[in-house]
């Protein structure tokens, strides 16, 4: 279970510290349904930006802020609904998008879901200690905002390639960057970095990712309902939901498919992970291009038991789509073939990992034969907002975008197929389960005890994540405490 137990002297410094900042905590409860917000909160926000250094922004980590860049109130799931006309499959795609969370990206969710509990319970002291924050790119970033927004110290550790906008904003916000070998896919060196600050520095908390529950916690209880949410607005009588497709990455997001599992019995859950790296697929290895996803391990927060498809995309396709949903050239071509002007202008809305997280979603719909009736939901982390670069380095290395080649990646997209989609049995699930005993007991030092109670125990992951409610009565208590 994730670690509640309350220290009494450090949780009441934590809260006069807290007093002192300004600082109080939204619940679980707030993040799902920011109506329950406070209303001198909800009054502060009108005068703060979206990407502002400010605690009252902790009450914008929820999908549901209003598409602005300062002043936005609390209101609907940011969402988007890809049809036919674009997908070339029959299913609508509803992805939500991250781009109006704080930093442009949902991780910050996730952070808050592994920060916040040892804030609250005193397992971590904002004056003397440092958050470090280990990822691909936008765990390291949210982590390190959140750190800021809670005026404590933080590391952000991501490999030396990611793209520039990442590291240019963090140079702004956190206290210090470390850049590891590699790309995407080099977990590992990051991981190795964790172990050497533990045995070199002093105060140090590893909030990893790709091991702490309190990741797909918040994804279970907030990016699951909102998801839910648009669902009862799209479904009515003869609407189906199919499944939720989320990128492996940390296995964070896969929460959210936990959880509509929970209330749509019959829908799935996929995989999603990049053929250049097909970790799930093939117990394979490799770099790819997808940023945000990290690869060459199987996560510990990943419930495979509960996971029933895997499906690889060539990391080139989202690269290819990246210019024609963005080149003026491609969104005029898409116009031009019945998709609806007004979404083309919003397919900015997606970044590399979620371009990826939409084509895997074809790649189900398509496997399954799904029609019109069908509804499959994805995220899409970021936007083009972290990714500018990237277009830039594509026209240098490949030309100018030209009508020819938007041709092209359009029938690529619509022509997507089924190849590297592997539906998952029992015994090859228990295959990639078997995985993280090479990752996680022999290099990260788990225990094979808690292995196991997560492929035996019916309860183990069902406990983590039903432990929000205790949460929030914690934060509800802490907030008080604050107020004296």
């Amino acid at each position: 279970m994730i670690n509640l137990t309350v220290n009494k002297k450090a949780q009441e410094e934590n809260a006069k510290y807290c007093r002192q900042h300004n600082i109080t905590i939204p619940t679980f409860k707030m993040m799902k349904d920011p109506t329950l917000v406070p209303q001198k909160i909800k009054e502060r926000l009108k005068n703060i930006g979206l990407w502002e250094v400010d605690p009252a922004n902790l009450y914008r980590v929820t999908w549901k802020n209003e598409p602005k860049e300062k002043g936005g109130g609390l209101g609907t799931v940011n969402h988007i609904v890809l049809p036919p006309e674009l997908t070339g499959c029959k299913a609508s795609i509803i992805v939500l998008t991250g781009k109006y969370f704080p930093t442009g990206a949902h991780k910050v969710g996730a952070t808050f879901g592994c920060l916040i509990p040892k804030l609250i319970t005193g397992q971590f002291n904002p004056a003397t200690d440092f958050a470090v924050w280990p990822s691909t790119g936008n765990f390291c970033r949210g982590g390190a905002y959140i750190s800021a927004l809670l005026s404590c110290k933080s590391i952000a550790i991501l490999p030396q390639n990611m793209s520039k906008e990442r590291f240019e904003w963090l140079s702004k916000v956190a206290g210090e960057i470390i850049a590891t070998p590699g790309c995407e896919s080099n977990v590992k060196e990051i991981f190795d970095k964790c172990w050497e600050l533990k045995k070199t520095r002093k105060n140090v908390n590893i909030f990893n990712q790709f091991e702490e529950l309190g990741n797909p916690t918040w994804h279970y209880n907030v990016t699951g309902p909102a998801i839910e949410e648009v669902l009862r607005t799209l479904l009515g009588k003869e609407g189906r939901f199919a499944g939720g497709i989320f990128s492996s990455g940390s296995g964070g997001t896969l929460g959210a498919g936990y959880y509509l599992k929970s209330k749509y019995p019959n829908a799935k859950v996929a995989a999603a992970e990049a053929l250049e790296c097909p970790t799930l697929l093939n117990n394979g290895f490799g770099d790819h291009r997808i940023e945000g996803i990290g690869d060459k391990h199987v996560p510990w927060i990943h419930d495979m038991k509960n996971t029933d498809m895997a499906i690889a995309v060539d990391d080139e396709r989202p690269i290819r789509l990246l210019r024609l949903f963005n080149e003026k050239i491609g969104r005029d071509l898409l116009k031009k073939n019945k998709v609806n002007p007004e979404l083309v202008e919003k397919l900015d809305l997606l970044g590399i990992s979620g371009i990826a997280n939409v084509l895997a979603a074809i790649k189900f719909a398509k496997f399954y034969e799904l029609d019109g009736h069908d509804y499959v939901a994805t995220v899409a982390t970021d936007s083009m907002q972290l990714y500018a670069s990237r277009l830039q380095e594509l026209s240098s290395e490949r030309g100018a975008y030209n009508e020819a080649q938007a041709n092209m990646d359009l029938e690529l997209l619509r022509g997507t197929t089924t190849d590297n989609v592997l539906e998952l049995g029992y015994y090859e699930r228990k295959r990639i389960h078997n995985l993280k005993y090479f990752t996680w007991i022999e290099q990260q030092q788990r225990d094979v005890a808690e292995l196991n109670a997560q492929w035996y125990d019916r309860n183990y992951w069902t406990g983590h994540f039903n432990q929000a409610a205790e949460i929030d009565h914690l934060i509800e208590e802490f907030n008080q405490m604050i107020q004296g």
